[in-house]
C-alpha cells in the first residue's frame, strides 16, 4: 500500500509528459517532413512507438516508486525532472522545430540520464534496476534512429 501513492504519481507526471510531448510535436510522425525523410532500414512501424512508450512509461513508474521510497534526495528530484524536461522537449524539437542535429544531442542526454539512474541506483533498489532496460534500449534505438536521419538527409 505504502508504494501505491508514488507509483500513481509517477504514473501520471510520466504519462502527462508523454502526452504534453505528444501535443508538442503537432502530429509530426504523419508530417510531410518526417514521412520524407530517408529514415533508417530498421526503423519501426507506427503503432511499435505507443506499445513501447506504454511499456517503458509503465516499468518507469514501477522503478520510481520503489526507488523514491528507498533513496528520495533532492538530486534524485532533479534528475527525474530534467529526464521529463528531455523527453518531453525531444518531440518538440524533433517534430515541431525540424533540428534534427540538436533532437540528437538532446536525446543523447537523455539517454545518458537514463543510464546514470540505472548505475547510480542498482545497489539501492537491485533487480528493480532492470525495469529500465525496456527504457534503455529504447533510447538507444531512438538515437540510432535520430542520428541515422541527420546523417543522411
Amino acid at each position: 500500500m505504502k508504494l501505491l501513492k508514488p507509483l500513481l504519481l509517477f504514473l501520471v507526471i510520466n504519462f502527462g509528459g508523454l502526452a504534453f510531448g505528444s501535443w508538442l510535436m503537432d502530429n509530426g510522425p504523419l508530417s510531410s517532413w518526417y514521412t520524407n525523410l530517408n529514415q533508417a532500414p530498421w526503423t519501426p512501424p507506427g503503432w511499435v512507438f505507443g506499445v513501447a512508450w506504454t511499456l517503458i512509461m509503465i516499468c518507469f513508474s514501477i522503478y520510481l516508486a520503489y526507488l523514491f521510497l528507498k533513496a528520495d534526495s533532492t538530486k534524485l528530484r532533479l534528475a527525474f525532472t530534467f529526464q521529463v524536461f528531455l523527453n518531453v522537449i525531444w518531440n518538440y524539437i524533433f517534430f515541431n522545430q525540424h533540428q534534427v542535429a540538436l533532437s540528437l544531442v538532446v536525446i543523447s542526454a537523455l539517454t545518458v540520464v537514463i543510464f546514470t539512474f540505472f548505475f547510480n541506483n542498482k545497489k539501492e533498489i537491485e533487480n528493480i534496476s532492470y525495469l529500465l532496460l525496456p527504457y534503455m534500449i529504447w533510447l538507444l534505438i531512438a538515437t540510432s534512429l535520430n542520428a541515422y536521419i541527420l546523417l543522411n538527409n
